[in-house]
């Protein structure tokens, strides 16, 4: 079985699925989105990219 060791490292092995994000220029910021709905899910307050979450053209 393969693990995600060691624990507490802030570190994932693989991508983040059925999600992607994309950046707004108009208040900065990075904005996270689920693939099937299209719905935004979650927004960074910090203005750096979500890690592992493949980015939108």
């Amino acid at each position: 079985m393969a693990k995600n060791a060691p624990v507490g490292d802030n570190q994932r092995i693989g991508a983040v699925r059925q999600r992607s994000q994309s950046y707004n220029p108009q208040n900065d910021r990075w904005t996270k989105r689920d693939t099937q709905t299209g719905r935004f899910m979650d927004q960074k307050s910090d203005g750096t990219p979500f890690k592992g979450v493949r980015k939108e053209k």
